[in-house]
């Protein structure tokens, strides 16, 4: 298969990890091909200091994407995540500051990527979602705007507060809304017999690369099976209180008929992990397959998380779901 990932934060690099194990593997169904399409929206941390301070695309997803596709992951996960001390570069990561400095060298961003894919053997293609340098900006139900990502989904050295009904985010567009996704990826989404959306957060992960002009009608025109991975939990002011058929209707309102099937975890998790997330604000997503499929897509209901100090999407059983998947019809 050739298989095309869309997303951002740390939910694509988890389902990456999971997805490259068949990347040119014996066993069936194996990946020919597999491309990551990448938001580009993040303002936070060191990221969002680069970003400010050199104009530069934030790398932070990127990275995360390199680390997770690269076949020596093990040393180069401690390299690339690894964080200075120092006063001149504290809180940057190796990772960020080595596509800082190759994208002055090549002289653009998606040539860095490139680059550091060469350099570390990536398993795989890695794209920007667009070379534009865009911001979000989200319109709520009492209209009030929020422009950028920390004003959607908060400072993360403040505690989460769930978004008050009256302020619920409706609608997510971009700045400038004429930014155009790079030629590459669009070639890899026609090319694509199976394009997987998610996991990761709504309005800052997801959404961030279907409304970017072009994309989403590249995917509606696809032939591929088009999948749909939900978040496990909700999170505070960007999906407070959302079921799963609402995070899909989201992204249907927004992108189109663009999702043949969704795949929802199906386990509960414990009630003390649940009591430490309730403390956070943070619920179960909760599903009503009658409902999902009243959206014309087929719920796909599975055991896809792991359960530690947090709920996360488990990577191992998150491929075999999808592998499943595509051998189903």
């Amino acid at each position: 298969m050739n298989v095309v990932a869309i997303g951002g934060g740390t939910g694509l690099s988890t389902l990456l990890r999971g997805l490259k194990t068949r990347v040119g593997a014996a066993a069936s169904p194996s990946i020919s091909s597999l491309s990551a399409i990448v938001t580009v929206t993040d303002e936070g941390g060191s990221s969002g200091i680069l970003r400010k301070e050199l104009g530069m695309l934030p790398p932070g997803d990127i990275r995360n994407c390199i680390i997770a596709l690269a076949q020596e992951e093990r040393l180069l996960s401690q390299l690339f995540a690894y964080r200075f001390g120092s006063e001149a570069v504290q809180g940057h990561s190796f990772g960020n500051l080595a596509l800082a400095a190759l994208t002055r060298i090549t002289g653009s961003f998606d040539k860095a990527i490139l680059a550091v894919s060469e350099v570390l053997r990536v398993n795989g293609a890695i794209f920007p979602s667009t070379l534009a340098d865009v911001r979000v900006r989200a319109t709520c139900a009492d209209g009030t705007e929020l422009v950028g990502e920390l004003a959607i989904s908060g400072d993360p050295t403040e505690p989460l507060r769930p978004r008050p009904e009256h302020a619920r985010i409706v609608h997510l567009a971009i700045d400038p809304p004429d930014a155009e996704p790079i030629p590459e990826a669009l070639a890899a989404i026609d090319a694509a017999e199976l394009i997987l959306i998610g996991p990761g957060s709504l309005y800052t992960s997801i959404l961030p690369n279907l409304v970017i002009c072009g994309l989403a009608d590249a995917i509606a025109r696809s032939r591929a099976r088009r999948v749909y991975i939900c978040n496990v939990m909700t999170q505070p002011g960007e999906t407070d209180g959302y079921s799963a058929e609402e995070h899909l209707a989201t992204i249907l309102d927004h992108a189109g008929p663009i999702v043949d099937v969704m795949i929802v975890n199906d386990r509960r998790p414990s009630d003390r992990t649940l009591e430490a997330y309730a403390s956070q604000h943070q619920h179960p997503v909760a599903y009503d397959p009658l409902a999902v499929q009243a959206l014309g897509v087929r719920p796909f209901l599975a055991d896809i998380i792991s359960e530690g100090n947090y709920v996360r999407h488990d990577s191992a059983a998150l491929a075999e779901t999808v592998f499943r998947l595509a051998e189903t019809r």
